[in-house]
């Protein structure tokens, strides 16, 4: 179950439906993949098959894991660059080690979220780190990517280490949700996060029967992805099960009710809720760089090779294959 838990009892409440708000409706639900990332840890496509109109301004999202481990099995990423967007790795359960070219890095575990801009350019790497490799465990976690607007592209890197129990916590009206808010603002409360580009992230968990309905700017997009559980959403209540992301038309309000049954190992619905305001700025986006123009990509390419990109520092965190 995720790392960070609360009694909801004891927690602010979201604010209930005016009568002048309107719901949001279900425009699409998609199901995400399943493959590879970095050195072969597994993952489930979130966004695949949704338009970049829809997505605006999320470029990516990878939802790792959930997996137990057996000792030797733990993979991530080496050393490898980054232009034109921020990284955002949230662990939910497990541990995972960050260096980067610019002095950030250190341990994301258990509930904590690195948030990475890497601006102008950075190279970084995210592996398990040496005992969770010799011992395996528990891995589960999310990596988005969030882009930037032109005028931030070659903005100054940046590292966020947002700890578990820093996390704003919130309860829905019913008492039925914990809402872990990590970043922007839901009815008045504030995430942690600091973003360049507006943006609302929060993990959810919905009790078995229990229904989360919370506002929404309506200047946002609105996608809501389940990562274990399953459901139904929106004011229809269209069925909605986990690896499944959904995207939400325009209004004040989102609606995620949990079925009254879900699976003995996950007795809540696990959602996560994003949204932003589009940017709606060309994007061309080339493996590891997120830019506006082939050409910037390019110029991107020819800087990383002529190591511009910054260097990996002497010692640094590498691999470790048990």
């Amino acid at each position: 179950m995720p790392a960070v838990t609360a009694d909801t009892l004891s927690l602010p409440r979201v604010s209930a439906a005016a009568a002048t708000d309107t719901e949001r409706p279900v425009r699409s639900i998609t199901t995400g993949p399943r493959g590879f990332e970095g050195e072969g840890f597994p993952v489930v496509r979130a966004f695949a098959g949704v338009s970049a109109a829809d997505l605006d301004p999320f470029v990516h999202m990878d939802q790792m894991g959930e997996v137990e481990y057996s000792p030797g099995e733990p993979r991530g990423t080496d050393w490898h660059p980054h232009r034109g967007f921020e990284t955002v790795t949230y662990m939910i359960d497990g541990r995972f080690a960050h260096q980067d070219s610019h002095g950030g890095g250190g341990l994301i575990a258990d509930g904590a979220t690195q948030w990475m801009t890497a601006g102008a350019g950075i190279l970084h790497i995210e592996t398990p780190p040496a005992e969770l490799v010799d011992s395996g465990g528990l891995f589960h976690g999310i990596q988005l990517w969030v882009n930037l607007p032109r005028k931030d592209k070659f903005a100054e890197p940046r590292y966020q280490s947002i700890e578990g129990p820093a996390v704003r916590l919130l309860s829905s009206a019913d008492g039925g949700t914990l809402v872990r808010l990590i970043a922007g603002d839901v009815d008045g409360w504030s995430g942690p996060g600091m973003t360049h580009t507006p943006i609302t992230l929060a993990h959810n968990s919905i009790e078995a029967g229990a229904q989360l309905n919370l506002p929404w700017p309506r200047e946002y997009n609105a996608l809501v992805y389940v990562l274990s559980g399953r459901g139904t959403i929106g004011p229809v209540g269209h069925p909605i099960q986990q690896g499944q992301l959904a995207v939400l038309g325009p209004g004040d309000r989102i609606t995620v009710a949990a079925d009254a049954t879900q699976d003995a190992n996950r007795p809540a619905m696990e959602v996560l809720l994003l949204g932003g305001r589009p940017i709606r700025e060309p994007v061309f986006h080339y493996g590891p760089f997120v830019m506006n123009s082939k050409s910037e990509v390019i110029q991107a390419l020819d800087d990383y090779n002529a190591g511009r990109f910054g260097a990996i520092p002497p010692g640094a965190l590498m691999p470790h294959r048990g």
